[in-house]
């Protein structure tokens, strides 16, 4: 197997155990990632964001399939499957992740997903009937962020 696809692998076994600081070593020192959620996050965003939906976990499974990946690139397919705590509804998201390396480290991380299908899933009828609009898309990215920044401070304050 290939360094990087094993770097893939571990990635997401790292997620599958929720161990976010696992999964936020995986990145370099610039790495960035992007999701229709979060939008682009710098190295520090990331790592916070996965050590984030980690500890709120409580019931996640992680399905990883089509790994491949060579010196440069890679991708991989993955499905979440997990309780949306803000509203206890069940999600099962379908995610295509694309990857770019550098010295065994992961610099760009892009993971696209339908986020109309999440939406209706995480959020029930006011999602599955206003997720395709902008201002939906515009909420869920602005809470995503309101998330991540209210826990970025609280790992700031050492809490």
């Amino acid at each position: 197997m290939h360094p990087n696809a094993q770097l893939i692998h571990d990635f997401y076994a790292a997620l599958a155990r929720k161990d976010g600081a696992a999964m936020a070593a995986c990145y370099a020192p610039d790495g960035q990632f992007s999701d229709p959620a979060f939008g682009a996050l710098n190295a520090s965003e990331v790592g916070a964001m996965w050590r984030m939906l980690t500890a709120r976990a409580a019931d996640l499974t992680v399905a990883l399939s089509d790994v491949q990946a060579d010196n440069t690139t890679g991708s991989a397919h993955w499905d979440a499957s997990y309780t949306f705590s803000k509203t206890g509804r069940k999600v099962l998201n379908r995610i295509d992740a694309r990857f770019r390396f550098r010295d065994g480290k992961i610099v760009q991380h892009d993971d696209r997903f339908n986020l109309w299908r999440w939406s209706a899933m995480a959020l029930g009828p006011s999602g599955a009937l206003l997720g395709w609009a902008p201002p939906m898309r515009a909420a869920i990215r602005r809470q995503s962020r309101q998330a991540l920044d209210a826990w970025l401070q609280r790992e700031a304050q050492g809490r």
